[in-house]
């Protein structure tokens, strides 16, 4: 990556927001492995893995953003729902052995991913 202005507020917000840092770079890991899928002609995996790891971080970055309370949650259900789906493909990815590459650490990621945004969802809705 390179390091200019807009990256350094990137890297800022993110430093302060645990569940952006971790959802920004799970799409960054996803986006190689989907790569190494594409090259592997596995297009319908790797899109399908793309769209729903990539959207976790759109979803929460969003969700930051709200303006009301309802508009958090429903941001932040949209990217747990996206996070159980990218983990799903990854699960599959992983078990298939269609790369020959150990995916646990991902698929871990995504659990932890999984994990958080439940949390802050049982928060916020109680409050």
């Amino acid at each position: 990556m390179r390091i200019n202005n807009r990256n350094l507020l990137i890297l800022k917000i993110m430093k302060e927001n645990i569940i952006l840092k971790k959802s920004y770079r799970f799409a960054i890991e996803t986006t190689v492995l989907c790569n190494k899928l594409k090259n592997k002609k596995e297009y319908h995996l790797a899109g399908q893995l793309m769209r729903s790891a990539t959207s976790i971080g759109a979803n929460v970055s969003e969700a930051s953003a709200a303006q009301t309370k309802r508009d958090f949650i429903a941001k932040m259900s949209i990217a747990s729902k996206e996070a159980r789906e990218a983990n799903y493909w990854l699960n599959i990815i992983s078990e298939s052995g269609i790369l020959g590459i150990d995916c646990k650490q991902l698929v871990n990621n995504s659990e932890e991913i999984i994990k958080i945004l439940t949390a802050i969802l049982k928060t916020a809705q109680t409050k």
